[in-house]
């Protein structure tokens, strides 16, 4: 029976006991709205951990003005019953008063992984994810933690967060989880029509197009890059604008000119109101992960 925990100490208190019993901490961080990719964290954790705890907290820190924070779906209970379900022992469901008792002067700078691409779209978004995840990190000492790979940018700036801040933590990248038609599962995709959503298709379809240029020996990530916009091009009509396209460094996220070793396409855009983004890696010929 998941344990559902609003107040810092008391997650503090559930992880000592846990950690007083030798058991592995995992920690899962979620803002809710809970799908198969949020799922998927879980049971990767479980077959790494002995106890997880998972946060639901739709962080208001990472959102700029006039994005999505009031529009962000919230759905607590049901979100409860699915980490129940897959074995989380505590769900830590704090409020922002609770999370930011002491105000919010005090933060992250996430470096120069955060300076492009959804940085750069988003100014102050990576600042505020890395604050909450560092809090989080604070409140539950975890031995590990999962983050998607959808979110590749926030991956890298929070593995390296981790790693330069020393928390001791381990940072463990779980692949993308796709719906039937392809589209990377998001809980932002609720908000997208049906229309909406056949024009979104272009992301995926564009980093299938990377791919498959990659494959058939392009090495060039301005011919890559030319294979996507084509790609999205064709979805504009219906909707679909594009922030950026670009093949990068796995590592630094820095633009590539050439494709020698493995690399990763990363693209966003919007579709209405909402922003979407997905990524993908690239192999060379020859070439290995």
């Amino acid at each position: 029976m998941i344990e559902r925990i609003a107040g810092k100490n008391e997650v503090r208190f559930a992880v000592a006991e846990a950690r007083g019993e030798g058991r592995t901490i995992a920690l899962v961080p979620t803002m809710g709205a809970l799908h198969e990719g949020h799922l998927s964290l879980a049971r990767a954790a479980r077959t790494r951990a002995d106890f997880i705890v998972a946060s639901v907290f739709v962080n208001p820190t990472q959102f700029g003005p006039g994005e999505d924070f009031d529009r962000y779906p919230r759905t607590v209970e049901a979100d409860l019953e699915l980490l129940g379900d897959e074995g989380v022992d505590v769900a830590f469901v704090p409020s922002a008063e609770a999370m930011y008792q002491d105000g919010t002067d005090v933060t992250v700078s996430p470096g120069l992984l955060a300076e492009r691409w959804e940085g750069a779209c988003r100014p102050g978004h990576f600042a505020g994810a890395a604050t909450v995840v560092a809090k989080l990190f604070n409140l539950v000492s975890p031995d590990l933690a999962f983050f998607g790979e959808k979110d590749y940018q926030q991956l890298r700036v929070i593995a390296q967060m981790a790693c330069e801040l020393d928390f001791g933590v381990t940072v463990v990248g779980c692949p993308t989880v796709r719906d039937h038609d392809g589209l990377a599962l998001s809980s932002r995709n609720i908000n997208l029509s049906a229309s909406e959503r056949a024009a979104a298709l272009g992301l995926p379809e564009a980093l299938e197009a990377a791919a498959r240029a990659v494959a058939w020996g392009e090495t060039s990530a301005a011919a890559i890059e030319a294979e996507m916009r084509e790609v999205t091009d064709g979805h504009a009509d219906a909707g679909l604008s594009i922030d950026y396209a670009a093949v990068v460094d796995p590592m630094t996220l820095e633009p590539l000119e050439t494709l020698e070793a493995a690399a990763r396409v990363l693209i966003a855009g919007r579709v209405g109101s909402t922003h979407l983004i997905d990524n993908c890696a690239l192999i060379p010929a020859g070439g290995t992960s």
